[in-house]
């Protein structure tokens, strides 16, 4: 009896071991620090559309959970707006690092695209190539068109090659977590000139992604939840555009129509829920 007892319990605890290869931490869920890079390891995320809700929601947030954000290694890669956000990050506490292919990004990383606006081909493959080179570190990426980047030609060119990059990228890299952002409209006073080919794509990122990615909606921020619009297209909003009375901090003052530059006050706001969207890719 006392051999048959010996033996029903080593056969317990060998089935309870686990023999198997042990997950990547990333994948986890976990929080506590990464051992290889001492940064707190983001849990899953919480998967949906980030929009003007998203600035009281930041600021209901107890800074402790703010914080964490800090702790995740983000990149973020942009031209122009994007700027302006991290701008107004910076101005509410949280300042974006750069970093490059060469240099490990630690932390909120970010970094200006070299491929221009109006080619988000080059953009997309460059971006790419940054998040394969820190495949080891990065937790959360976030991609950013410029407002010249999407017109009514290059609609179905720009969706297949934008998602066909992420399902790679997500299957490259284990446990990575996105943020998608809308494309940021311009003003416009006769013509749509693009805003309608981005509220397209603006669509088509909410119907393909918000069930696994966070969406932060830039757009429905920019034009006020659809109250500033020419037609039925959305723009920018007077009070968001960078403007003689309230310019961009870095990138001057916009032409009267055709950019869609932050204005220093807007961006402080409107950076708020693109902080929260970050915490809600990696809560």
């Amino acid at each position: 009896m006392k051999k048959l007892l010996f033996f029903l319990l080593v056969f317990a605890s060998l089935s309870c071991s686990n023999s198997g290869t042990e997950p990547d931490p990333k994948d986890s869920g976990n929080t506590d620090p990464d051992p290889n890079t001492g940064t707190e390891i983001p849990g899953k995320g919480q998967a949906g559309i980030v929009g003007l809700s998203g600035i009281a929601d930041w600021d209901n947030l107890p800074k402790t959970e703010k914080d964490r954000i800090k702790s995740w290694n983000s990149i973020f890669m942009h031209q122009s707006v994007g700027g302006d956000l991290e701008d107004g990050a910076e101005a509410n506490g949280y300042k974006f690092e750069y970093f490059d292919l060469s240099s490990t990004p630690k932390g909120l990383s970010g970094n200006v695209f070299s491929a221009s606006n109006g080619d988000p081909m080059g953009k997309m493959e460059e971006f790419r190539k940054n998040i394969l080179a820190h495949k080891a570190v990065v937790n959360i990426a976030i991609f950013k068109f410029g407002y010249a980047d999407i017109n009514d030609n290059n609609i179905e060119v720009v969706k297949t090659a934008y998602k066909k990059m992420i399902d790679d990228l997500r299957t490259q890299v284990t446990g990575i977590r996105f943020v998608h952002i809308t494309p940021p409209l311009i003003y416009i006073t006769s013509k749509d000139d693009g805003n309608a080919a981005k509220m397209n794509v603006a669509q088509w990122m909410k119907d393909t992604f918000k069930d696994k990615d966070v969406i932060y909606e830039l757009e429905e921020i920019e034009s006020n939840n659809g109250a500033c619009k020419l037609g039925n297209v959305l723009r920018i909003c007077e009070e968001n555009r960078s403007t003689v009375g309230c310019s961009s901090k870095n990138q001057g003052v916009d032409a009267p129509e055709g950019q869609g530059h932050l204005c220093e006050k807007a961006a402080l706001r409107i950076s708020k829920a693109f902080l929260m969207s970050i915490y809600n890719a990696g809560k």
